[in-house]
């Protein structure tokens, strides 16, 4: 019997259908790539929405434990957009205002930094790579501030967005790792002072920031290498800049990411401040600056770095609950972006930790502003000398 015999078969010839075979099933194929397309841009529409301040809260690819979507199909229906134009323009001010003032506040600590002669303290040393982790993040800012005054276009192309949140997330966590080195390096100098001589030089702490640079940027060099802008209504979205991950892996990672450096550095203050008060041999002067020192970084730590975590751990929770109202909805994504712009505050406050935690750089900066008032260069004749005190004293480092 032939395979496909030339009889009808309801008035089709059996040969027609055979012949037709390869065509249906190139058809049936291309129809289950279509819809699976049509899903992923669906999704990515929602990505865009949330960027915007809209009505939904964005969703990057997830992996095999993502939680539940914050968004039930009927939530999605009922939200209706909302006009950020205000919100944008507020946003694209601050990012300005924070650019120029960490600009000009790390470039100065690093030049003093880099020119300063003699042993430099360990402080002194992880204090110049934060400098150097927040210029790294501050030469962004102008990108992030032009996104905002566009109305969340994005005009610099792909790679600039995987640099823009590769460089946030760099920041951030090289900043709280290196302000628990300054905490750590600290709680030896005043309370543990002539035995951990041996172990606080100048060498010791390079090699530590070396090493706890390498661990941040492989931590986060995945960044660079995945799809981060997409078009949606004439205008391209970059991901990166307010990304997040609604995953138990992105929970994990929030937590070994910020805890460990938070609670090292609460608990070398906190032990530091046990120690001036049970009457640790220092001057008065110098208590009241080591003081002023410890409020002012835990002072960062709450208001630049603690309400993007809890805020960001919220979120992923959230998604567990999918009846979540649009005010709700609205609300988790707007505190997202509001503690996302308070971590760059950082840049512009760590100059302060220079001036009252530094005490060669706060010198060389009191010599600078009176340099014109003792009429002429002389005298910053000594500015980038440095001290002849002992780099390992509790006076040199506060």
């Amino acid at each position: 019997m032939a395979l496909c015999p030339t009889s009808h078969c309801n008035g089709v010839p059996l040969f027609s259908l055979c012949r037709n075979v390869p065509h249906l099933l190139t058809q049936a194929f291309v129809a289950c790539t279509s819809g699976s397309q049509r899903r992923m841009a669906l999704r990515k529409k929602a990505e865009v929405r949330d960027l915007r301040g809209n009505n939904t809260v964005m969703t990057m690819e997830s992996s095999p434990t993502t939680l539940p979507t914050l968004l039930s199909n009927h939530t999605t229906e009922s939200c209706e957009p909302v006009d950020n134009t205000v919100e944008n323009l507020l946003f694209g001010l601050y990012y300005i205002i924070v650019f120029l003032l960490a600009l000009n506040g790390n470039s100065l600590a690093l030049w003093i930094f880099s020119r300063q002669r003699g042993v430099s303290s360990p402080a002194n040393v992880f204090l110049m790579h934060l400098a150097v982790a927040d210029l790294s993040y501050v030469i962004i800012l102008p990108l992030r501030a032009t996104y905002h005054l566009t109305g969340g276009h994005w005009p610099f192309g792909e790679v600039p967005c995987r640099v823009a949140g590769f460089l946030f997330y760099v920041n951030m966590y090289a900043s709280l790792y290196f302000l628990a080195c300054v905490a750590g390096d600290r709680y030896l100098a005043v309370v543990h002072a002539v035995s951990s001589l041996k172990l606080r030089h100048a060498r010791f702490a390079h090699i530590t920031s070396f090493a706890l640079w390498a661990l941040v940027i492989v931590a986060m060099a995945p960044l660079l290498v995945t799809q981060q802008t997409i078009e949606a209504n004439g205008s391209t979205v970059c991901l990166q800049l307010y990304r997040e991950k609604a995953s138990r892996r992105a929970l994990v990672s929030l937590i070994v990411a910020f805890t460990p450096p938070f609670l090292a550095t609460l608990s070398c203050y906190l032990l530091i401040v046990n120690s001036l008060r049970k009457g640790l041999r220092m001057e008065p002067v110098l208590k009241v600056r080591a003081l002023r020192t410890i409020c002012l970084v835990m002072l960062i730590y709450v208001v630049c770095f603690l309400p993007y975590h809890v805020s960001r751990a919220t979120f992923i929770l959230g998604y567990g609950h999918p009846d979540l109202s649009c005010q709700t909805q609205r609300g988790l994504a707007l505190a997202n972006r509001l503690t996302s712009s308070l971590t760059c505050l950082n840049g512009a406050l760590d100059p302060l930790v220079y001036l009252f935690g530094a005490e060669k750089f706060r010198g060389t900066v009191q010599r600078l502003l009176c340099r014109d008032k003792s009429g002429g260069s002389a005298a910053t004749s000594g500015d980038l000398k440095g001290t002849h005190e002992s780099s390992l004293s509790a006076k040199s480092e506060f």
